[in-house]
């Protein structure tokens, strides 16, 4: 067990399993992970291997014996026939009889309508009003007396899911927690493992979280098949509800209207609409009542529908998957083309807070499902819900100041999305200016995905650009804020800002005259197009000894990114009388031996080619490389700039293939 594992179960005792228990008890039953963990919870909620095992043979027994399973469903009533009563887990939807003035229940599985429901019940949890059904623990009975107007009664109704928590103990443990640790917990939370994702690829994962921990949050999220985008929205809450994207109606999203009465639809109920399938489908189309009166709801957080203006709190998601890849859409399309067209409007897209970039996070896998421990999502869903109701957005005033020229739409998705990631990863309020900026980079570049769309979409938004820019308070420093894929594909704004005074990376094309200066090279995570030609070649193309200083030449991968520094002078510069000295570091004794030898056959190698190559050992920690030429580039991370690829990809012979770390690169002359 690691140290994160024990953090998890002493801070959380009770309240964490083991994610894969779920997914080893589910099967095939269509049954959503947070009602499978609501049992796990009562009876796994450890780490001994024998109780967990006892456990889970409680909880398969449980759902042996009263879980409902639609094939099964007359032998479940034959049960309650001949015992009397009997508890079932069922999803139970209830409508309001109104001519007989009662309320009535009707049982997704077992195929019973029409159940009169006592008014308490009802009342206690209007969700099981909602339209969608409400999952819960039934005690059910049957009357065999041969005049009894009612043979089925509900004893008693308790819905899945944990009717109160302490949030401020919650809050309180975050502190001891790093932010790496944080991070993980929450993303084994959601069922996944964070050991087989980037840092970024974590924050995309963590911000489908933001509806349901925001009010009146919109979000989008389109990308490829199979990379968990309805997860979340499915499996982890009972406070949000999934829908077919193309089965949603105005009455069944809003207000349905029988006769003079009103009945409030899903965004009343549940802090989570999402959409799933939300890519167009032919031969369906949207109703476009229900397109003008959602414009209104995500704009204004209410909506007219019957005789009077309803208000909610519930944010919308919308999922789906894309048609083309990212480079076809931005050079042939938008990143919206894959919706239905009625959606494709100005308008409507301009009230998205945040368009998460679907297409980063990696095709879900055996090895991507978590097998360690997080919090059970009964949990942590009804943490999420009572933090609905704090606001964090003002902090974000506190760091930076943003360009005058966004709209007030554009500072208030900002503002959200910021609000809410600090309610995720920072829920004590407590942040540094670093975590902080990261946040804001974040946020904003959401924004600027669905405003470069918009671009596009709606040629009427060019009237007034928005300048996605920021001032860090602390410093005066201004940065620009652009999506990845754009840079990764070398697309320019469809809005041209300002000259910026330094560019992300260098061009890979030659140019005729090159002038040097001093500046820093800023590389995002995930970027791409970044190679040790376009970051180096200039500054070293006249020098005539380098002394490369990099610590952390000693695992094969480091000795490697040496060797391709070195093909790098070789292919884009004359190497005659070129003299090259490393300076390292081996804190490893049973390593070092190796080092040296792998080093030698990279002197031998360069000796043939011309190159004077030789090595030192030495105790130091910066990172550069310098030139007589009086260059000094500082490295933020050596030449480990690159993330982690398969053995067989394409990116092992292309370096502008390869996905970046974040880093920064400094040039001085000294």
């Amino acid at each position: 067990m690691d140290n994160l594992e024990q953090k998890i179960l002493e801070l959380f005792e009770g309240k964490v399993v083991r994610k894969d228990l779920a997914f080893s008890v589910k099967g095939n039953l269509p049954v959503p992970t947070y009602v499978l963990e609501y049992l796990l919870g009562q009876y796994c909620a450890t780490d001994d291997e024998n109780v967990i095992a006892e456990g889970i043979e409680i909880v398969r027994t449980i759902i042996k014996n009263n879980y409902v399973h639609r094939a099964e469903a007359e032998i479940v009533k034959g049960k309650i026939k001949e015992a009397g009563r009997y508890r079932i887990i069922d999803k139970v939807n209830v409508v309001l009889n109104d001519r007989a003035n009662v309320y009535e229940a009707s049982f997704a599985n077992l195929g019973l309508t029409k159940i009169p429901i006592v008014d308490s019940i009802v009342v206690q949890n209007p969700k099981l009003m909602s339209g969608n059904g409400v999952w819960s623990i039934v005690n059910l009975s049957y009357d065999t007396t041969d005049d009894s107007p009612n043979r089925w009664t509900i004893e008693t109704l308790k819905p899945i899911q944990i009717s109160r928590v302490d949030v401020d103990s919650y809050v309180a443990q975050r502190n001891k927690f790093s932010t790496e640790e944080w991070m993980d917990f929450l993303v084994h939370t959601v069922g996944l493992n964070p050991n087989v994702l980037n840092e970024r690829e974590k924050m995309l994962v963590i911000a489908r979280l933001l509806p349901h921990v925001e009010n009146n949050y919109n979000f989008v999220e389109l990308g490829p098949k199979g990379t968990g985008k309805s997860h979340v929205f499915q499996e982890l809450s009972p406070y949000g509800v999934l829908v077919s994207g193309g089965d949603v109606t105005s009455a069944r999203l809003f207000v349905r209207i029988s006769g003079s009465k009103e009945y409030l639809g899903l965004v009343g109920y549940w802090d989570v609409v999402a959409w799933d399938e939300y890519e167009h489908q032919p031969g369906k189309k949207v109703e476009p009542v229900m397109i003008d009166t959602m414009q209104n709801y995500l704009a204004n957080k209410s909506f007219n529908r019957g005789k009077a203006t309803h208000e909610a709190s519930a944010s919308m998601a919308f999922v789906g998957n894309t048609k083309h890849t990212v480079e076809y859409m931005l050079k042939n399309s938008h990143l919206f083309e894959s919706i239905p067209e009625g959606f494709v409007k100005g308008a409507f897209l301009d009230r998205i807070h945040l368009y998460n970039p679907g297409w980063e996070v990696k095709t879900l896998r055996k090895d991507s499902f978590s097998k360690s421990y997080g919090l059970i999502t009964d949990y942590i869903s009804a943490i999420l819900h009572e933090l609905r109701n704090r606001d964090y957005s003002a902090m974000l005033g506190e760091y930076v100041k943003f360009d005058s020229s966004l709209s007030e739409r554009d500072h208030l998705a900002i503002r959200k999305t910021f609000s809410g990631m600090v309610k995720l990863l920072y829920p004590d309020g407590n942040l540094t200016h670093e975590e902080a900026l990261k946040l804001v980079e974040f946020a904003a570049e959401g924004r600027k995905r669905v405003k470069d769309q918009l671009y596009i979409i709606d040629s009427t938004f060019k009237e007034n650009p928005a300048l996605f820019r920021y001032t860090i308070l602390k410093g005066g420093d201004v940065r620009y804020v652009e999506t990845l894929e754009k840079l990764n594909n070398n697309m320019p704004d469809a809005i041209p800002e300002e000259p910026k005074a330094e560019k992300t990376a260098e061009s890979e094309e030659p140019t005729k005259t090159v002038r040097l200066s001093e500046k820093t090279v800023s590389i995002r995570m995930g970027q791409m197009g970044v190679s040790y030609k376009s970051l180096f070649a200039d500054y070293l193309a006249n020098a005539n000894v380098i002394t490369i200083e990099d610590p952390f030449i000693r695992t094969f991968w480091q000795i490697r990114n040496l060797s391709e520094f070195l093909s790098m002078l070789v292919e884009t510069r004359s190497v005659e009388g070129l003299k090259i000295h490393l300076k390292t570091s081996s804190d490893d004794d049973s390593k070092a031996a190796e080092v040296i030898d792998d080093l030698t056959d990279i002197k031998d190698e360069m000796e043939s080619l011309g190159v004077d190559f030789s090595f030192e050992f030495a105790d130091f920690h910066d990172r550069c490389i310098l030139t007589d030429k009086g260059w000094k580039i500082v490295l933020g991370r050596g030449l480990d700039i690159y993330e982690p690829y398969g053995k067989f990809s394409i990116a092992n012979s292309q370096q502008s293939r390869r996905k970046c770390k974040d880093f920064n690169v400094t040039y001085v002359r000294y």
